[in-house]
Order: structure tokens, then C-alpha cells, then sequence
């Protein structure tokens, strides 16, 4: 296998957790998964964030995860391990496990209990920096954690430490956005959170997209990229426009439960959210049964 880093780049789908019935971690639909994203051609894989339920999981869940991760992909495409959390200690301790079973990136989103200042979350990040030698990409999603990344944290960071290649922007301020590109060195990735957004944010010189609905239809998000880097721009659009009533429907039950279900419905193992997040009512799924018909996303070609 090569020893040439990798790019921090493309369509990376933000992966379901798989669970059984019971609500155990299931190990042998996650393969499913991962070698159904990489066969549709994705640019790499993003286990354990806010889809794969982050917040329900154990270190050492997180931990297998990351190994079966790497593991079933095979080198194929990049390994994203999500390893934030509240604490610098837990975040180094999971940064460090995933780089032990091979990881090309640390994906870390914010601690979301606490709020901390701009100096605290500066040196949150450093001492991780300072801890793992695997690449570091930061992750902005102040809807959910409620707190933010700035561009000028973002910026000091990337300055300051050369593992520290990249960020999530989930913000979904294009504002924000351009201000990560304009202020951080060249090369350092600045990946769309907001799947309505990948296209202004490669249009702004962002680098791909960490996507939830790549669970659900990622030869359409892969098509974004694809289109755009070749030049052709319509098509591009396009594709992005039949993306977004998929991504709208988010809203129709409690958070990752309708990505869940859609790629159940999809053809893939995805299984139940863990509770206390429920399952869709009857006409949350109905509506999401017609929009994925429409995109023609009914079942496994």
C-alpha cells in the first residue's frame, strides 16, 4: 500500500450506525454499508459522527468501529474516524485509537455540553494536534453542539499546525464558509456540511463535502463533484437541485432516525436509531417513501 498521504477531498459520506433490534452495534451490516459506498464510487468514508449517532456510543464501541472501518475498506478510498467529544482527554484518547488502527484522518467536532471560548477551543485543539500524527479535520456544527468554530480559530490552527488539514463546515452559512477558504493556507480542505450547499461550496473553492445523504443516494452526491471538476457545471447543478428535497427532509423526525430509515428503504442494513430516538410516524414515512421514489432511490439496483 502506498505511503503517499491522502487528499483530503471529494464526496465522503457521513455513515449510519448500524443496529440490530436489540440495539446492538451490527457489525456485519456496517461492512454492507462500507462496501456498498465504496463500489458507488465515494472518495472516502466518515464513521462515527453526527449520523453515526456519536453521542450513543462507547469508547469502546467507537473503537471496533473505527477498526471495521479500515478493516472493510481496505485502503480503497480514506478512513474519516469521528473521535470529538466533550473532554480534551476522551477526544486525544479516541484520536489516538483510531490512528492505532490506521486512520487517515481524525474527523473532531466540538465539545456540545460545554462552551468554551475561542482561546479555550483553540488550545482544546492544539493539545490534540500536539498528541496524534494523524491528520486533523475540525468540524463546525454550531446547530447541534452550540458551539462555533470562526474562521479566525480555524485559520490560527491550520497556521500553527501542519496535521490540521481541514474542516466540516456544517454551519450552514456560506458567509462562514467563504471566510474559511479565504483565511486558511492553500491546501487546507474546507469540506461542505450542509448538503444543499455542496455546490456553492466547491463554486467557493471548498474541496467536497462530508454528506449525510450520501447514506441514501451517493452516486447523485457523488455526480456533484464529479460534474464540477470536469467542467461541467449544469450538470453539476442539476444534481444538486434533485439532492435537495432529500436533505429538506431531515426535518421530518428526530435526527439521524429519517436517514436511517430512507437507507433501510434504500436496500441497506441501516437499522433503528438508538433510543430515545424513535422510529417515523406512518405519514413522516410516507412522505419520505415518495421523495426517495422520485429520485428513484426505492432499493439496490
Amino acid at each position: 500500500m502506498s505511503t503517499e498521504p491522502r487528499r483530503c477531498c471529494g464526496i465522503i459520506p457521513a455513515v449510519v450506525t448500524p443496529f440490530d433490534e436489540r440495539g446492538e452495534l451490527a457489525e456485519g451490516a456496517l461492512v454492507t454499508i462500507l462496501s456498498h459506498f465504496v463500489g458507488a464510487g465515494v472518495h472516502g468514508v466518515f464513521v462515527v459522527g453526527s449520523t453515526g449517532e456519536y453521542w450513543a456510543l462507547s469508547p469502546e464501541e467507537k473503537g471496533r468501529i473505527f477498526e471495521q472501518a479500515v478493516e472493510t475498506v481496505a485502503g480503497r478510498v480514506p478512513v474519516y474516524a469521528g473521535t470529538g467529544a466533550d473532554t480534551t482527554r476522551l477526544t486525544v484518547r479516541l484520536s489516538q485509537m483510531a490512528q492505532e488502527v490506521g486512520a487517515d484522518f481524525v474527523s473532531v467536532v466540538t465539545p456540545s455540553t460545554i462552551r468554551p471560548s475561542d482561546e479555550e477551543l483553540y488550545q482544546h485543539y492544539a493539545d490534540l494536534a500536539r498528541s496524534v500524527d494523524v491528520p486533523l479535520v475540525l468540524y463546525n456544527n454550531p446547530a447541534r453542539t452550540g458551539v462555533h468554530v470562526s474562521p479566525a480559530v480555524a485559520a490560527r490552527l491550520a497556521g500553527d499546525f501542519a496535521n490540521v488539514v481541514g474542516i466540516k463546515d456544517s454551519s450552514g452559512d456560506l458567509t462562514t464558509t467563504s471566510e474559511f477558504i479565504r483565511l486558511t493556507p492553500d491546501g487546507f480542505a474546507v469540506l461542505a456540511g450542509r448538503d444543499t450547499l455542496i455546490y456553492a461550496t466547491l463554486a467557493l473553492g471548498g474541496a467536497g463535502a462530508i454528506a449525510a445523504t450520501a447514506n441514501v443516494v451517493p452516486e447523485l452526491v457523488v455526480s456533484i463533484y464529479e460534474e464540477f471538476h470536469a467542467g461541467n457545471l449544469k450538470a453539476a447543478l442539476e444534481a444538486q437541485r434533485r439532492l435537495a428535497p432529500l436533505r429538506l427532509s431531515f426535518s421530518l423526525g428526530t435526527f439521524p432516525v429519517v436517514l436511517k430509515e430512507a437507507a433501510e428503504m434504500a436496500g441497506l442494513p441501516a437499522g433503528p436509531a438508538r433510543a430515545p430516538v424513535g422510529p417515523l410516524t406512518p405519514e413522516a414515512r410516507e412522505k419520505l417513501r415518495v421523495a426517495l421514489d422520485e429520485l428513484g432511490a426505492l432499493g439496490l439496483d
